[in-house]
C-alpha cells in the first residue's frame, strides 16, 4: 500500500477531497476522546478543528493531520477529576484547570521547538519505529471495536450483522476503487456510498448523531469557539498541580507527533521539520487553552487516511479542519446521519495500511535484541501508550547498544627492545568498556615505561577520560612512567585541564598519516 501512496503527487484537487474524508473520520474520534477525557463533546471537536487548523498552517509536516487523541485524553481523566476536586461546589472546575494546562502544555512545546529538540527523533532506532507502527495499528483497531457497543452493551443479532455488512462494504469500496481510478478518494467515495444505502436504504444502524447521543451528548452543532481566560486561582499552588500534567502531556504529544512526521516522511519520501511541528503544536495548545478546546497532537490514523487519499499539501489539513468546523456550525444535520461503520471501516483500512507486515517476514532474521525490542514497543504502545513504549524502546536499544560495544575493546601489548612495554588499544573507550580497559593492565608487574596507542581507538566521554586519568595516576604511584600517544584533540584537552602535568606525557608530534587524519575530523566534529 505504500507504494501506492508514494505515487500520488501533490495537487489542489487531491487535498481537497482527502481533506473532506479526513474531516468525516475526525468527527467520531473526537467525540469519543472528549467523552474519555470527561469533557462535552463540542470540546474535543473544537480542540480538533484549532490544533487541526494551525498545525496545517504553520506546522513542519504538510499532510500531516492533527487533532484530538486518545494518548492525551487518558492523561487529561484524572487531571479533569483533581481538578473538580480542588473547586468543590464549581461547575466545570476541572475543565478550567484543563484550559490553563494546555497553555503551559503549549509553552513547553514551544520551548522544545525553540532549543531544537525535535531533532532528537533521529535518534530513535528503526525497530522502535516499526514497534510503534504495529502499536498504533492495534491501538486504532481496539479502539474501534467500541464502536460497536450501545450504551455500553456490544450489538448482536441482526443490528450486528448490519453493522458488519456496512463495515466489509465500506472496506471493499476502499480496497477496490483504486484498481478502477485514483481521481476520487477511495476512503470519500465510500463513506458517501455507505451513507447513501443507508439514508435511502432505510437501514437501521447506529449513526454519528446516535453515537453522541448514546454517550451523554446531544449532537455536534455549536457555534464558534470564543476567548476565554481559565477561570482558576492564580497561584503557586495551582502551577504546582497542573505543571507535572503539562509536562507529561507536552512530552506524549510531542513524541507521537515527531514519530507520525517521521513516519509520513518515510511514506512520502519527504522531509518535514520537527523543530518547526514542535512550535506549530505548542502554538496549537496554547490557542486551545483561551478558546476552550481539548488540545491534541499528530494523529497517525488520520494523517494515514490523508496520504493514502492524495493529500501531500498544507490545503488538506487547512480543509479538514476548515470542514470539521463547518460540520459544528452549519452542516451537523447531515453529518450526523453518516453511519459509524462507515468510518470505521475506513479506519480498519487504515489499521491494514499502517501494520507493518513486512516485520512478520523479517523478525526471525533481525538480531534477537532488535526483535525483542519491535515486541516491546507494540506491546507496550498497547498496553499503556506510546510514550512510555518510545522511551523503554530506546533505553533498551541503548543499553544493547552500550553492551555490546563494551565488549568491543581490545589490547595488542608489545615490548620494544629497549623495554618499553606498549599498550595498542583498539575500540570505544565510554563508561560501558571502562571495565574492559582497565583489565588490560598490570601496573605491578609492568616495566619501568608503558606507552599507551590510541590510534586505533576512540575516547568517547568524559568516564573514558577519566579512566586514562586514573590509569596513569596508578602507574606514577609506583613510580613508573607512562606516555600517551594519538589522542584526541579533545581528549588531549580535557586531560590537561584536569592536570596540567599531562602536557608532559602527552606524545602530540607523530608522524603517522593516519593520527593526522583522525585529528583533522576530530577537529571538525569539536
Amino acid at each position: 500500500m505504500f507504494e501506492l501512496i508514494k505515487n500520488k503527487t501533490q495537487n489542489a484537487k487531491n487535498d481537497i477531497l482527502s481533506g473532506i474524508t479526513v474531516a468525516l473520520a475526525l468527527v467520531p474520534e473526537a467525540v469519543a476522546f472528549a467523552f474519555v477525557a470527561g469533557i462535552d463533546p463540542i470540546i474535543g471537536l473544537y480542540g480538533a478543528f484549532m490544533v487541526g487548523l494551525v498545525t496545517a498552517v504553520i506546522g513542519g509536516r504538510p499532510g500531516m493531520i492533527s487533532g484530538a487523541t486518545g494518548a492525551l485524553a487518558v492523561v487529561m481523566v484524572s487531571l479533569v477529576k483533581e481538578g473538580n476536586a480542588l473547586m468543590p461546589g464549581v461547575e466545570g472546575a476541572g475543565v478550567q484547570y484543563l484550559f490553563a494546562t494546555l497553555v503551559v502544555m503549549g509553552l513547553l512545546q514551544m520551548a522544545a521547538g525553540v532549543f531544537k529538540l525535535g531533532k532528537f527523533v533521529r535518534l530513535i532506532p528503526h525497530p522502535v519505529m516499526l514497534g510503534f507502527v504495529n502499536g498504533l495499528a492495534i491501538v486504532i483497531f481496539l479502539s474501534q471495536l467500541g464502536m460497536f457497543k450501545v450504551e455500553g452493551q456490544w450489538l448482536a443479532g441482526t443490528d450486528l450483522w448490519v453493522m458488519l455488512g456496512l463495515v466489509l462494504l465500506t472496506m471493499s469500496i476502499m480496497f477496490g476503487l483504486p484498481k478502477i481510478t485514483n481521481k476520487i478518494p477511495a476512503g470519500l467515495a465510500a463513506i458517501v456510498a455507505v451513507s447513501l444505502v443507508v439514508i435511502f436504504g432505510g437501514v437501521d444502524t447506529q449513526t454519528v448523531l446516535s453515537f453522541v447521543q448514546s454517550n451523554g451528548g446531544s449532537g455536534i452543532e455549536g457555534g464558534l469557539p470564543s476567548f476565554m481566560i481559565p477561570q482558576i486561582p492564580f497561584s503557586l499552588d495551582t502551577l504546582y498541580f497542573i505543571f507535572p500534567y503539562a509536562l507529561i502531556l507536552a512530552a506524549i504529544g510531542l513524541i507521537e507527533s515527531l514519530m507520525t512526521l517521521t513516519l509520513i516522511d518515510e511514506i512520502t519520501e519527504t522531509r518535514g521539520s520537527g523543530n518547526k511541528e514542535c512550535i506549530a503544536q505548542g502554538t496549537a495548545n496554547i490557542i486551545n487553552g483561551f478558546f476552550g478546546g481539548m488540545g491534541g497532537c499528530a494523529m497517525i490514523g488520520q494523517s494515514m487516511i490523508n496520504v493514502e487519499s492524495g493529500g501531500r499539501g498544507r490545503l488538506s489539513g487547512i480543509v479538514a479542519a476548515l470542514m470539521l468546523l463547518s460540520f459544528i456550525l452549519f452542516l451537523s444535520p447531515y453529518i450526523e446521519q453518516v453511519p459509524i461503520a462507515a468510518l470505521v471501516g475506513v479506519m480498519f483500512m487504515v489499521v491494514i495500511g499502517t501494520f507493518a507486515w513486512s516485520s512478520f517476514r523479517i523478525i526471525n532474521k533481525i538480531p534477537k535484541a532488535d526483535a525483542f525490542v519491535l515486541i516491546l514497543v507494540s506491546a507496550v504502545t498497547v498496553m499503556f501508550d506510546l510514550a512510555i513504549a518510545v522511551i523503554c524502546g530506546v533505553i533498551v536499544s541503548s543499553l544493547v547498544f552500550a553492551w555490546e560495544n563494551a565488549t568491543k575493546i581490545r589490547a595488542r601489548k608489545v615490548t620494544r627492545e629497549n623495554g618499553v612495554k606498549v599498550y595498542e588499544i583498539w575500540g570505544p573507550l565510554f563508561f560501558g568498556s571502562i571495565q574492559a580497559f582497565n583489565s588490560k593492565f598490570n601496573p605491578v608487574e609492568d616495566p619501568e615505561q608503558i606507552e599507551i596507542d590510541f590510534i586505533d581507538s576512540k575516547v568517547s566521554d568524559h568516564s573514558g577520560v577519566e579512566a586514562i586519568r586514573i590509569m596513569v595516576n596508578k602507574y606514577e604511584a609506583l613510580g613508573k612512567t607512562v606516555m600517551l600517544k594519538h589522542l584526541s584533540p579533545d581528549c588531549k584537552r580535557v586531560l590537561k585541564k584536569a592536570n596540567p602535568k599531562f602536557d608532559e606525557i602527552i606524545i602530540s608530534d607523530i608522524d603517522d598519516p593516519r593520527y593526522y587524519v583522525v585529528t583533522e575530523s576530530v577537529g571538525i566534529e569539536a
